[in-house]
């Protein structure tokens, strides 16, 4: 047949087959008395064999090395997969990037600067995301105290660390970004700090407890009534209120000191970092909480000056 003729059955451009097999991938079977190109069923054969890893994405040069030297197409293949793989992780994570420069308010951008960072966030690697998360925390902990209990503190947060696997799935990689910017906030630092300073402070009465069956509780008794729709500024809020202090032993006079301390560690963030970590690293979902801590505030709050 002529390549006209192939270029019909192949549905291939006869300018695609001419260079074919000028690049010695698809010869013609032999040239006819006016040095027309003509091939055989053969040629339609590995034409179609050459289409094929082309559209897998095989550059002419390894496919020529596979159909003249027997190279082992299995490993070649494999090979190519891999390359693909990488080329797939690097694409997603610039869509992540992306994304999250799509998510910013309108007035905060995207500037080319912020597509920037969030590319090199969404890249990092495991080293860098490393540096990233103790930088974070040397403006939390360092100069705080040398007390036992802080150490011990600041080795077990810094231990817990953002632990991206090499093929990440959406999810993670937008957790990431999200986690990484968040760490970069001046504000959240600097109240993060205040709690370590007073968390560790010698004459820091602990006022909360730590223990989480004590905060299972504390939460399960304050969505009770939420969820039943009391108001943290009502009445019927007063003896929910009482019910917790009584069982963390707080004194009426330490009302104030409860909600400078609860004032300073209610924050979204403080949760959504342990969010964020647990999608990170694969751990079961952290539920949201902060919302019952917030209105345990205000109805602390509320209880301060007289009801009307």
């Amino acid at each position: 047949m002529n390549i006209g003729e192939l270029s019909r059955l192949s549905g291939l451009p006869v300018k695609t087959i001419r260079y074919y097999s000028d690049v010695g991938l698809v010869p013609e079977a032999e040239r006819s008395h006016a040095n027309y190109r003509r091939y055989d069923h053969d040629s339609l054969v590995r034409l179609e064999f050459v289409r094929t890893l082309r559209e897998l994405g095989l550059d002419i040069a390894t496919i020529k090395r596979v159909l003249d030297r027997g190279e082992d197409l299995g490993a070649v293949a494999a090979a190519h997969a891999e390359a693909i793989g990488v080329q797939i992780r690097v694409l997603r994570l610039r869509r992540a990037a992306l994304r999250a420069v799509s998510r910013r308010p309108a007035g905060e951008g995207p500037t080319p600067e912020t597509l920037d960072r969030m590319t090199r966030i969404a890249q990092a690697s495991t080293d860098e995301r490393r540096r990233i998360v103790d930088e974070f925390f040397d403006s939390i902990f360092t100069g705080i105290t040398d007390s036992p209990e802080a150490a011990q503190f600041t080795a077990r947060m810094r231990g817990v660390s953002p632990d991206l696997p090499d093929d990440p799935t959406d999810a993670q990689v937008d957790a990431w970004i999200e986690l990484a910017e968040m760490l970069r906030e001046q504000d959240f630092r600097a109240r993060l700090r205040e709690m370590s300073k007073r968390s560790f402070a010698p004459d820091e009465r602990r006022l909360v407890p730590t223990d989480m069956s004590e905060i299972s509780w504390f939460t399960g008794h304050i969505a009770a009534h939420m969820d039943a729709g009391v108001p943290p500024g009502s009445p019927a809020a007063v003896p929910v209120v009482a019910a917790v202090l009584d069982r963390w032993g707080v004194a009426e006079a330490d009302r104030d000191a409860l909600v400078d301390h609860l004032t300073l560690a209610v924050d979204p963030r403080a949760e959504r970092y342990w969010q964020l970590m647990a999608v990170i690293n694969g751990w079961p979902p952290v539920p949201t909480t902060m919302h019952r801590w917030e209105w345990f505030l205000n109805a602390l709050r509320a209880g301060r000056r007289p009801l009307a």
